[in-house]
């Protein structure tokens, strides 16, 4: 399934808060936004940070290359479809739309937090 797979490896980038991508700015804003209250929990924000992205990649090389048994092969298609690839894609899309333009909701939220004060 070479399609999932790296639609799986891009996601899972997204997960570790790879720079180009939503989950970068979320987690970088929020340890900087931190570390003025406390660098010692930030540090230990960010060792979590890390621990949870080797995970993911554990996750990532078990699931992707892991052991196979061949007997549950026989059901299983060959790779994703048109419909499910156009979701996974659209998915991607606003992943990376928002982790390279991330003031185009960041603009929003702070609008709407000025507007309930």
């Amino acid at each position: 399934m070479p399609i999932f797979g790296t639609f799986f490896l891009l996601f899972t980038l997204a997960n570790i808060g790879f720079p180009p991508t939503s989950s970068f700015i979320g987690e970088f804003l929020i340890l900087f936004g931190v570390f003025k209250l406390s660098p010692l929990i930030t540090f230990f924000g960010s060792t979590g940070m890390f621990l949870s992205g080797g995970y993911s990649l554990w996750l990532l090389n078990r699931i992707a290359f892991g052991n196979l048994n061949a007997k549950y092969l026989d059901d299983l298609p060959t790779d994703i479809d048109k419909r499910e690839f156009f979701s996974l894609f659209i998915l991607l899309l606003c992943v990376l739309f928002f982790g390279i333009y991330p003031n185009s909701i960041l603009n929003y939220l702070t609008n709407f937090y000025v507007s309930l004060i």
